[in-house]
């Protein structure tokens, strides 16, 4: 029997057998938040059950709709019994704080250190009780915590204080309405729990809360336009789980299709504009260098952070939507200075830049974003290198699907780069990226082992018109392989100006199929036909979750790969050419 002392983050008491990892998982395409499955084919805890369990990970990662599946899961009656982290955890708390808010359900929330955390089993019986956990072979052995034990002591509870304006009180104290009264006070215990001295006020959001997970998700957002909530600044909405003026002639079924269709009408009703895109930096009035801004969709936040220079934490479903009523944001993490400043050197080495393609991008951030984990990265050697706009969309959404922390620092494009040179610490840690180790992020992300390709999925994150442009002079005076389905997904406002510029004609010439308002980590049957055994992708991201989430094995590779394979319905296993022998 051993017992730890945590830091309570969310208070409540708990029973039940550890799961335990030491990889961080994205809870969404992670978990089915109908069940309780870990579905992630990539995570060392895939088909393991998280119901009932107290769960223990360093951290969560990935997508920001990770608060959306906690949420579903609780209300599913198929949550964790608890959660444990080593490093402060955002998405998957505000999860659980909504839950608690707005439903009055809830579960233990708290961190260990990472010493205490290596001596965590799996299958081993604990109990999270009064500011300690205890562990043991069995649960007959487990004794009733003592508050007046002198070896057992409750750890220290701590609610930071937080400075609030005039108007942050009048908010709370309802002057505006009951919606923003609720999101006011899930602002300021999120800000508590952030150790944030104050709010700051942005100026714009997109609001990722509007995927649907579940029931619940619907139920938020109705609740809050139920009770009069509007939006104070200029808000967009992230790509919605349906395309929703066709989803009923892409044959989803009504009882998808319904509630995820109204989430969209809920946040309308609030006042947020209908883009339904996860690329809202390709919209008009993307934000400016330095702009504090709230945005969730992890790929948009460090986009956002990483290449514009604006400033927004990796926020949560549910808390975006909570400050597009108030305003106000907790002044924590990205928004300061401090809280941009990288604490790994990473080196990508021996890559020749002339042998490289569009593949290589998304790629590298899959792989940097791995080995970053919990730290923001300054990321040398790629200065001769010329990405484009496209490359770093697709860099920063791979980075993004396996790394925790909200931006990542690229000497000569990120605007802050110039200031991070000089204050990179030689003590810093330091790693090198290296050909063989791109080549294993390579194989795992190839999770096909046949030759043959029955779909190409394009558009994680969602095209851009250079995309579009790019993708036609691939195409054109080509045709599809007849038993091949090529998909596209983009937001309203590109297939308007594409279509204007004679790019879909040019597309649907070849077969190029193409959807609006959702995106691939929504797309399930019928949209993809039962009988597609194999995907291919050109997305990084897609290519870690697509297993998972429609059980089916993926190929990744470049834009001009995926033409090839949708012209042959074939996809050689062959390295890429950077990755060859030179000679």
């Amino acid at each position: 029997m051993m017992n730890f002392t945590y830091q309570s983050v969310i208070d409540g008491d708990a029973t039940g057998e550890l799961l335990v990892s030491d990889t961080s998982l994205s809870f969404w395409g992670g978990i089915n938040p109908a069940n309780g499955l870990i579905i992630d084919q990539h995570h060392p805890l895939h088909n393991h059950q998280v119901g009932g369990k107290i769960l223990a990970l360093p951290s969560g990662r990935g997508s920001s709709s990770g608060s959306g599946v906690v949420l579903e899961l609780l209300l599913n009656n198929v949550a964790p019994a608890a959660l444990i982290f080593i490093e402060p955890e955002d998405i998957l708390t505000l999860g659980v704080l909504v839950s608690d808010v707005m439903f009055g359900k809830s579960i233990p929330v708290c961190r260990i250190s990472a010493e205490d955390f290596k001596q965590l089993e799996s299958g081993v019986v604990a109990r999270i009780e009064h500011g300690v956990l205890c562990t043991s072979a069995a649960l007959s052995e487990l004794p009733t915590i003592d508050v007046a034990n002198n070896e057992v002591h409750e750890a220290e509870q701590h609610v930071h204080s937080l400075d609030l304006s005039e108007s942050d009180l009048q908010l709370l104290n309802g002057h505006d309405g009951k919606a923003a009264q609720l999101a006011m006070q899930i602002v300021v215990r999120m800000a508590q729990l952030q150790n944030a001295e104050k709010l700051v006020s942005v100026t714009q959001a997109h609001i990722d809360a509007c995927v649907y997970n579940g029931p619940s998700s619907l139920l938020f957002a109705q609740q809050l336009a139920s009770l009069g909530g509007k939006v104070k600044i200029p808000t967009t909405l992230n790509s919605l789980s349906v395309d929703k003026r066709r989803w009923k002639q892409q044959g989803v079924n009504d009882e998808f299709g319904t509630p995820a269709s109204e989430l969209g009408d809920a946040y309308i009703a609030m006042g947020a504009k209908p883009s339904y895109t996860c690329a809202p930096y390709l919209l008009d009035g993307a934000p400016k260098l330095g702009q504090q801004i709230v945005w969730a969709e992890s790929n948009a936040v460090i986009f956002a952070n990483s290449v514009i220079g604006a400033r927004t934490q990796k926020y949560p479903d549910f808390l975006d939507a909570c400050i597009a009523l108030t305003a106000r944001a907790p002044a924590a993490g990205a928004h300061l200075d401090d809280g941009r400043a990288p604490s790994l050197k990473v080196s990508v080495i021996n890559i020749d830049k002339d042998r490289i393609d569009d593949a290589f991008w998304p790629l590298l951030g899959y792989h940097i974003g791995a080995v970053s984990k919990n730290d923001i990265p300054v990321i040398f050697g790629l200065e001769e290198f010329t990405p484009t706009l496209d490359d770093l969309k697709g860099f920063s959404a791979a980075f993004a699907t396996t790394s925790s922390v909200p931006m990542y620092h690229m000497i000569g494009i990120t605007p802050e780069s110039h200031n991070v040179l000089s204050s990179v610490q030689s003590s810093i840690k330091a790693i090198d990226v290296d050909i063989p180790d791109l080549l294993t992020s390579w194989k795992e992300l190839n999770s096909a082992k046949d030759d043959c390709v029955d779909m190409i999925c394009l558009g994680n994150p969602h095209f851009s018109i250079t995309e579009c442009a790019t993708l036609a002079s691939l195409c054109i005076n080509r045709k599809k392989h007849p038993c091949v389905t090529m998909i596209v997904t983009l937001g309203r406002d590109v297939y308007a100006r594409a279509s204007a510029d004679g790019y879909i004609d040019t597309l649907e010439a070849f077969g190029v199929q193409f959807i609006n308002d959702t995106c691939w980590c929504m797309i399930e049957e019928p949209i993809i036909p039962v009988d597609t055994k194999v995907l291919m992708t050109n997305s990084g991201k897609y290519a870690h979750y697509g297993p998972g989430l429609v059980n089916r094995p993926m190929h990744f590779g470049s834009l001009e790969q995926c033409v090839a394979a949708a012209c042959s319905a074939k996809r050689a296993h062959t390295l890429p050419d950077w990755g060859l022998p030179r000679g």
